[in-house]
């Protein structure tokens, strides 16, 4: 396509603030162009036996043998799910519930939500962050929060459960941090307090997703091949799948929706500062069939926020040969989405390695 249909094509789809949703409400039945993506290199499926992404129990007691499932995972994996956490089953219900009706509203309910101005509102909805950066769009569309915000910003159907889910899952982040920690032989509250992960008060930052059903799954991606520029993200996904990890960077591998857990992956940040002791695996999302229908998440992200973004700085922790430099979170944030989601990773530009 060249180059200046695509951008008229991008800037139509973009000016109806509707999103997928509203391709698909119009009754779509093949995907535009502007969303076509090339084939994946990498095998679909993983060889049986392969790789599986692990299940840690925060209730269990032995809080040695604990720290050292959780330090396994983020060191190999890169990704595992957490059961007994601590936040309610009926809050993940309705939390995935209230982003679902926000998202299957009629589009003039959504439309005062959209924007692309980033820094201006702490809530906005839009399809793809990146649409006019990346290769391709993807098949999704996004409600984000930057929390705490005013309740009148955040819409209706989103005012009760997304802000206390938010408050539980960061709750649960410090938690992690404090056993990722232990599993780096550093005392609970280092990477909290010392490395200051969390700086910047009590914010966090959720994306509330939706995946509509897509007439062609196999020409399009719902989310493209990526690592989160965070220390640590929790996910919280409904029964749908299509959930997948790059797996050893040969194949993809499902992680599966297990009821009431919570899905956890290392960020770019916890990889930098831990010097490449722990990994931030690349994962994507598939786009759905008709037949397995719309799909949900909400992705929380663990990062300063704040002045702190742009005053302190992160390189790796007592490393005798630091692999990277050490930089801000503006910074890296501000590259990650100057590049969009492009399927490399934001790492190898701060990268000291030749």
């Amino acid at each position: 396509m060249a180059g200046s249909d695509r951008l008229s094509q991008l800037k139509a789809f973009d000016d109806t603030k509707a999103g997928v949703k509203g391709l698909v409400d119009a009754g779509i039945t093949a995907v535009p162009p502007i969303f076509h993506h090339p084939p994946d290199p990498h095998a679909t499926t993983a060889p049986a036996g392969a790789v599986t992404i692990p299940v840690v129990d925060l209730a269990y007691d032995d809080k040695a043998s604990l720290v050292a499932q959780v330090r396994a995972a983020a060191e190999s994996v890169g990704f595992f799910q957490v059961v007994n956490h601590g936040v309610p089953g009926e809050l993940l219900a309705e939390t995935l519930a209230s982003v679902r009706r926000f998202h299957e509203a009629p589009a003039e309910a959504r439309r005062p939500y959209y924007n692309r101005d980033l820094p201006a509102r702490r809530v906005r909805y839009q399809s793809n962050f990146d649409l006019f950066q990346s290769p391709a769009a993807n098949w999704r569309d996004t409600l984000y929060l930057e929390l705490p915000a005013v309740a009148e910003e955040i819409p209706p159907p989103c005012r009760a459960a997304v802000p206390e889910y938010a408050r539980r899952a960061r709750e649960l982040g410090r938690r992690l941090l404090g056993l990722l920690s232990e599993a780096l032989d550093l005392d609970a509250g280092y990477l909290e307090k010392d490395v200051g992960c969390l700086d910047g008060g009590e914010g966090v930052v959720l994306t509330c997703h939706y995946y509509p059903p897509c007439p062609e799954p196999e020409k399009t991606l719902g989310t493209t091949r990526h690592s989160d520029p965070s220390f640590l993200t929790v996910v919280l996904q409904d029964g749908v799948g299509g959930l997948q990890v790059l797996a050893g960077g040969s194949s993809w591998v499902d992680v599966p929706p297990l009821p009431g857990a919570l899905v956890v992956n290392v960020g770019d940040l916890l990889q930098l500062v831990s010097n490449d002791r722990f990994r931030s695996v690349e994962h994507r999302v598939v786009a759905m069939s008709p037949a397995a229908g719309a799909r949900v998440s909400v992705a929380c992200f663990f990062r300063p926020t704040g002045d702190a973004m742009s005053t302190r700085t992160y390189g790796p922790i007592a490393a005798t040969t630091p692999r990277y430099r050490s930089v801000t979170v503006a910074e890296f944030l501000g590259y990650y989405r100057d590049k969009g989601l492009d399927g490399q990773s934001a790492l190898g530009h701060f990268s000291l390695q030749l």
